[in-house]
């Protein structure tokens, strides 16, 4: 009875060799149907190689889950199997905590392996491959809604709200939202009510572009291909707005000289330490803005009503070009715009300046008038914040600009930089043109 038992046993499991090595595809979906823990099973008693075959052919979610119930050993030797994209691919969606020990067990068989996969297993800082979650859930193409259900209760798959579905290549063709397969007729296969992909993100692609598609084409998930096409993440719009609105805090502070790094409990010491040098320049930039001052020491002490004005002219253009600043940034920051968008946005600002500086020099000509009651002087002022206000805007447009393209950080320098040309431009328009029309001004 016993070898009979054992004869049995050992013909079940050469059929269940002979149907996992020629039929792979069906193996598969077989797989995909069966409790992850009772699929691992069956594959843990299977040799590696005939696993490393149709491993290809499971998709993300139902493989992860498969993977996560086989003995360690078994999984370090699964992953020595497959070629290189698919065990990043199985690795990279594991949890942090699952993947260090499995590395540790790959690395008694190969350490040149597993450091060559820790390694490709680092993406660039700022690239999709960084805002992805691998946590994703794909299906062959065919799978029927029944089915994807019960693989989806199988495997207690929670905070899914989109699920990917691939062809027999396990190259990803549509993608079905969570509520229309739960209105789904049980028979009918995923892909009667897939939709089409609307565009894709490889994982070295930049946040540029990652913004750039979440604006463009209005989704509220991406998925995410390595470079040989394969499904291995998605990112969300809620990872693009979290990894903005830092962008943004951070900008906010950096602007003004503050270091990105400050808390408003952060120490005294720890404030002076970051802020000092960013003042020390600062003081720098004034001291030039003072020699232009000092270049019409001799017009100043004639008209001395030129000195009392000098503030209002260098805090307008300082505001103009600080609102320029502002708005610039922010969309360089959510990537409304680029870098090669100069042209527009410097024309667009150079106009609004000079709109502006009209609308301030009729009010601020009019108030010079009645308290100086000198037409000259208020001729003066008029012009100095026509002139100031359009330079102020350009440059609070070009500047960010200029130094992103040259690849230094806009939000750390910019406001250094305007500082500097707004004063300067405000100070030589206002006393440049006291000077070509001094015989107006009013002497005293």
């Amino acid at each position: 009875m016993q070898i009979a038992e054992n004869t049995l046993n050992a013909t079940a499991a050469q059929l269940s060799q002979a149907f996992l090595s020629n039929y792979p595809v069906k193996s598969a979906r077989f797989l995909e149907t069966q409790p992850p823990k009772q699929a691992a099973k069956l594959l843990a008693e299977q040799p590696v190689y005939l696993v490393s075959n149709l491993w290809k052919f499971l998709p993300p979610g139902s493989g992860d889950a498969i993977f996560d119930e086989l003995p360690g050993d078994y999984a370090s030797r699964l992953i020595l199997g497959l070629d290189s994209h698919l065990a990043i691919g199985l690795l990279s969606r594991l949890e942090p905590q699952e993947r260090e020990p499995l590395f540790t067990l790959l690395a008694k068989h190969s350490q040149t392996l597993a450091d060559e996969y820790r390694g490709l297993m680092e993406y660039p800082e700022d690239t999709a491959g960084r805002l992805m979650h691998t946590r994703i859930q794909a299906f062959a193409a065919d799978t029927t809604a029944q089915s994807a259900l019960q693989q989806l209760k199988h495997q207690m798959v929670s905070s899914v709200d989109c699920l990917y579905l691939l062809d027999q290549q396990q190259k990803l063709v549509g993608e079905v939202a969570l509520t229309d397969l739960l209105h789904c007729p049980p028979s009918a296969p995923l892909s009667s009510i897939a939709t089409p992909i609307k565009t894709f993100l490889n994982a070295l692609d930049d946040i540029d572009q990652v913004t750039e598609k979440f604006e463009g084409y209005r989704v509220q998930a991406i998925p995410v291909l390595d470079l040989h096409g394969q499904l291995i993440g998605a990112i969300r719009f809620f990872d693009v707005y979290q990894s903005t609105k830092e962008d943004l805090v951070s900008d906010m502070q950096t602007m003004v000289g503050a270091s990105a790094d400050e808390r408003a409990l952060s120490s005294s010491f720890f404030a002076v330490k970051k802020r000092l040098p960013w003042l020390h320049i600062n003081l720098l930039t004034a001291f030039a803005a003072a020699a232009v001052v000092g270049a019409f020491e001799g017009l100043i002490s004639e008209v001395t009503a030129l000195a009392i004005l000098l503030p209002v002219a260098a805090g307008q253009s300082g505001n103009a070009g600080a609102q320029a600043l502002a708005v610039t940034m922010r969309g360089l920051t959510l990537r409304e715009i680029t870098t090669r968008h100069w042209s527009k946005v410097f024309f667009k600002e150079m106009f609004a300046g000079f709109m502006i500086g009209i609308a301030i020099a009729i009010t601020c000509g009019l108030g010079v008038y009645v308290w100086s009651q000198s037409i000259g002087l208020a001729l003066v002022i008029s012009l100095a914040m026509i002139l100031s206000l359009a330079v102020a805007c350009s440059a609070g447009a070009l500047v960010p600009i200029i130094l992103k393209k040259a690849g230094l950080d806009p939000a750390q320098s910019s406001s250094i930089v305007l500082t500097t040309i707004t004063d300067i431009t405000g100070f030589m328009s206002f006393l440049g043109i006291a000077m070509l029309l001094t015989d107006m001004l009013p002497r005293g």
